[in-house]
């Protein structure tokens, strides 16, 4: 008979659709099974074959896990379990019942719209919690983990069907305690949301994420990236995140009240000294515009939008899978 410390633990998963695949891995549905007909959703996050035999992509894969695992928040996606199938590494996590930013953008882009900027802000505002959170983790000891998401994008930023937003895909994150492990210095990320600094291969912290975070809060708002999409090589791209600033947004758009166009134009500062000194004070600064006038957008209005923006006739297809963006991870020699 095991002790009180070693009870044995067993999971069964059923795969049920595949919601997401790239040129690296997928992300299925899942049921868990459990004992006495026990089941829950969640989500299961795999690596291709190839990839499994690449030893930094492995810790990097290893190291998301265990970074994730002790992120308990209400706007960050939870990570339940690293497992291994046939030689095969595997992450179990919180299922988000919901659609991804992207979606949401894309919607809006293909119709000549724009997300009312009321929500636009809710969303970068409960994005702000979540990083806030991350940002300010410490060990046991008290000492802080030093974690910065580096991938804020659309595709990571996930709406449920109750309107709350939740932060997916730390897989490229770093955190000190993970680099005194040995974990790989190199930084994936989607380039077109990258800070300059990160985009030079110079340190990055907490301000990156906010420099990102301002660029999706600027997507929502005007209905376009800010990057010219003709940047098609990764050299052009870094070259010019590196060096370009970002258009104010009144010269882009004149319906955006300036105490939303000042946050977003902080954020998206050029230098990291003139851009929020934290997650907290800019999530403060959204929360103010949103409600000082009394009240403002919660998750149910977010919700009911959306539910009327994704209203599908019964007749319509099921859409395919979302597809990742292989093609816009790129390497940088990045530091801690």
């Amino acid at each position: 008979m095991p002790s009180q410390h070693e009870i044995p633990v067993s999971m069964r998963l059923s795969i049920v659709r595949t919601i997401a695949k790239g040129g690296m891995g997928e992300v299925h549905q899942a049921v868990q099974h459990g004992v006495e007909g026990f089941e829950k959703t969640v989500a299961v996050k795999t690596i291709l074959e190839p990839y499994s035999r690449d030893a930094a992509f492995v810790r990097m894969f290893i190291g998301e896990a265990k970074l994730a695992a002790d992120l308990v928040h209400q706007n960050i996606v939870q990570v339940y379990h690293l497992g291994r199938a046939d030689g095969l590494l595997y992450i179990v996590m919180e299922y988000v019942d919901g659609v991804n930013l992207r979606d949401v953008l894309a919607w809006h882009e293909a119709r000549g719209q724009r997300l009312p900027l009321e929500l636009a802000a809710f969303v970068a505002s409960r994005v702000c919690r979540g990083l806030e959170y991350a940002h300010t983790r410490a060990d046991a000891d008290g000492v802080p983990l030093g974690i910065v998401h580096r991938d804020i994008s659309p595709r990571n930023l996930l709406v449920t069907r109750f309107g709350e937003v939740k932060i997916g895909d730390f897989g490229v994150a770093k955190a000190r305690s993970l680099a005194r492990e040995g974990a790989d210095r190199r930084v994936l990320g989607k380039y077109s949301y990258f800070s300059p600094e990160q985009a030079r291969g110079e340190p990055t912290d907490a301000r990156s994420d906010l420099y990102a975070l301002g660029l999706v809060l600027f997507e929502m708002l005007v209905g376009r990236r800010p990057r010219p999409l003709e940047l098609r090589s990764r050299e052009a791209w870094l070259a010019h995140v590196g060096t370009t600033p970002v258009p104010p947004i009144a010269s882009l758009v004149d319906d955006v009240p300036p105490m939303l166009a000042n946050i977003v134009d902080r954020a998206v500062a050029m230098d990291p000294d003139a851009r929020y000194r934290d997650a907290g004070s800019m999530g403060y600064d959204l929360e103010n515009f949103m409600y000082h006038a009394g009240y403002g957008p919660t998750i149910v209005t977010l919700a009911s939008y959306l539910e009327r923006v994704f209203a599908t006739p019964p007749e319509a297809a099921a859409p395919p899978p979302a597809v990742l963006e292989p093609d816009s991870l790129v390497e940088t020699t990045a530091s801690r």
